[in-house]
């Protein structure tokens, strides 16, 4: 068993990233869990399309409209601190939530509204929770630390969390709901266990100064500017479809709820073994090469989910997004921490942030308007379209991408 642990967890990772691990493991399960509960519940109370597109939208959103200063408090703050109350606001959101569905008072727009509080109170948390991993591992370590934070994502965001969210919300709109509640207050209390080492204060300056500071620092590294680049452009037709994946997996492919979370699962499958072959892959392929490769495989997911109505044929495609997913990801983050300076973590972390959600944002409108006047498969084939053209635009760009910062 002790050789388990540490082949898993090596001592020299540190107990304190033990802890913060374990408190990022069952916030990722009770994410995963909501992840498939609150599109149902939105579901559940309207039909229409652009509605329900609004629940991919409101998670989305907080991390476009605050990543930014959340990135500035980490940088400026107790990083450790910033995650207990994130976290413990987050948990008072869900009570409201658990209390109107208990009471059966619970409406499509105070669902949208708390479930879009919640993300806000989770972007303060998880901007500082990155930045607190290389506060606690060292640079030739942070490889293994986001191999284990990717694969307590993968696992238990992606695995295990949807068809458990599915399953609950299938006994009570409030199940899942509390069940992340419960979750997210374990979290807090392990995230108390954490010591940080002392840290050098750095002079603050004003918030927007602070802010250039972090935008100026990525555009003058190639590798940081070229991930942060791809990922807003191709985030653009990403959200276009997944934002509408509740209708597409009950209209195209003919499955109830349970099948949505099903879906999901499948993908966190394809991250499990993008996981075991993480290593061996990296050692062989340069990251420039890996960022073209994964980005055909994208190209070519949104084209097969346009084309299938078989829910085999789908899986099969989520299980290779799925291991594309969990490469792209453990590679961006460890080149970002890599070559960050601690001083600025927070907030280059946060702008990578920005251009995540901001093509999400803008992806989610996009497709809740094709899928209200064209049908479910209309985002996945404006998705196929746009990943093509960008991918012929940006494919000398990811060769900036290199093994060495």
């Amino acid at each position: 068993m002790v050789t388990v642990v540490e082949k898993v967890l090596p001592a020299r990772l540190g107990r304190g990233f033990r802890w913060l691990l374990a408190s990022s493991w069952l916030t990722n399960l009770g994410d995963g869990i909501a992840a498939a509960a609150g599109p149902l519940l939105v579901a559940s109370l309207t039909s229409d399309p652009l509605l329900i597109s609004l629940s991919a939208l409101v998670s989305w959103a907080p991390p476009l409209l605050f990543g930014l200063y959340a990135g500035v408090l980490s940088d400026r703050h107790d990083r450790r601190l910033i995650v207990l109350v994130a976290n413990a606001v987050r948990a008072l959101i869900l009570v409201a939530l658990v209390a109107l569905m208990a009471t059966g008072t619970v409406t499509v727009a105070t669902a949208l509204a708390l479930l879009a509080l919640r993300a806000v109170a989770e972007v303060f948390a998880d901007n500082a929770t990155a930045a607190l991993t290389p506060m606690m591992v060292g640079r030739d370590d942070l490889v293994i630390a986001n191999a284990r934070l990717g694969t307590g994502f993968i696992t238990l965001n992606q695995l295990a969390g949807p068809p458990v969210g599915a399953a609950l919300f299938g006994l009570g709109l409030a199940w899942p709901f509390a069940g992340q509640l419960l979750l997210v207050a374990a979290a807090i209390v392990l995230v108390t266990r954490i010591t940080l080492p002392p840290r050098t204060e750095i002079p603050r300056q004003h918030a927007m100064r602070e802010l250039v500071e972090g935008f100026g620092w990525t555009l003058r590294h190639a590798a940081v500017r070229t991930l942060a680049l791809t990922i807003l452009i191709f985030n653009f037709t990403f959200g276009a479809a997944w934002s509408v994946l509740v209708l597409y997996t009950q209209e195209q492919l003919g499955l109830g709820a349970l099948g949505f979370g099903l879906m999901t699962t499948i993908g966190g499958i394809g991250g499990l073994i993008g996981t075991g072959l993480y290593g061996a892959i990296t050692r062989r392929v340069s990251l420039g090469a890996l960022m073209r490769i994964g980005l055909v495989i994208e190209t070519l997911t949104h084209l097969g989910l346009a084309l299938t109505h078989s829910p085999w044929v789908a899986g099969g495609v989520f299980l290779v997004f799925g291991a594309h997913a969990f490469i792209w990801g453990t590679t961006s983050i460890t080149v970002r921490q890599r070559a960050v300076p601690a001083e600025l973590q927070g907030r280059v972390g946060s702008v990578n942030t920005v251009c995540v959600y901001a093509g999400l944002v803008v992806g989610s409108l996009i497709g809740g308007v094709l899928a209200t006047h064209f049908g479910v498969a209309a985002p996945f084939w404006f998705a196929f379209a746009g990943s093509a053209v960008f991918l012929v635009v940006l494919w000398r760009q990811l060769m900036l991408i290199a093994h060495d910062d």
